[in-house]
């Protein structure tokens, strides 16, 4: 919840107003708003994209790692190093893989919730028919293997990932909002879209929402980083990372839009 202040009506209009074909809603572990904004694109003349970017556990959905420091949206870290939650974001195709992301919602609350509702690679498997994946944001798991130095540990994740989805249905995911982390992970990313002879997916498009709106969700993402606002007039000109800069080097951004960690 402490992810972002959009409101459906506000982006539709702006999607329509900036002629996109289409807009995607992909909520943080829920899909608390897909009616409202299904009904709202549908009457707009807006193609709906419905899905969502799924926390996921590491392995079993069973697993409790042990929490070491403080944690956020980025998935914190157990006492071994490795994160108690991932980001995966999925969309659904079909009929069928709307059903499927009910289902796999549904199970991340009822059988995988551990400080977030989680899915796993079993529930994948099973739940994965019209479904399309992408390798994720900076918070995936294959990325996450990238800044951990382990090219070959990223390319087997996304290969798990295309066999469970398919080849066309497994996108390897580029983001570019000014991080080092992204500067980084990037190239290897692509080497690995070659490698799986997979595609890939980049935003071609922001809606920037107005200052007003830019304040009160950069507000929102300093309640749930423990950040503070220095100079509130200083956020509508905000360049990526700077938030992260004044916290003394966390990796955790103000975002626009897309993308997270």
């Amino acid at each position: 919840m402490l992810d972002g202040a959009a409101r459906i009506g506000d982006l539709v209009a702006a999607a329509v107003a900036d002629g996109q074909p289409a807009l995607a809603i992909t909520d943080h572990g829920n899909m608390y708003g897909v009616l409202d904004f299904y009904k709202e694109c549908r009457a707009r003349g807006l193609t709906p994209i419905i899905g969502t970017e799924a926390y996921m556990a590491a392995q079993s959905r069973h697993e409790r790692p042990v929490r070491r420091g403080r944690i956020d949206d980025t998935g914190g870290e157990g006492e071994r190093g490795e994160k108690l939650y991932y980001h995966l974001t999925v969309l659904a195709e079909t009929t069928q893989g709307y059903r499927n992301l009910i289902k796999l919602s549904s199970a991340a609350y009822l059988e995988g919730y551990y400080y977030k509702p989680r899915v796993d690679w079993e529930l994948l498997e099973r739940y994965h028919d019209g479904l399309i994946a992408t390798t994720g944001c900076l918070g995936g798991v294959v990325a996450q293997s990238l800044l951990a130095d382990d090219f070959d540990a990223a390319t087997a994740l996304a290969g798990r990932l295309q066999d469970i989805f398919g080849k066309e249905n497994l996108l390897v995911e580029l983001q570019d909002h000014g991080l080092d982390a992204q500067r980084r992970t990037n190239p290897s990313l692509i080497r690995i879209a070659r490698a799986l002879d997979a595609r890939s997916s980049q935003p071609t498009t922001a809606i920037t929402a107005s200052a007003r709106t830019l304040f009160a969700h950069d507000a929102l993402l300093c309640v749930q980083t423990g950040a503070t606002i220095p100079r509130p007039e200083a956020l509508q000109v905000r360049r990526p990372g700077a938030l992260s800069e004044e916290r003394g080097g966390d990796e955790t951004p103000v975002r626009r839009g897309a993308g997270c960690m």
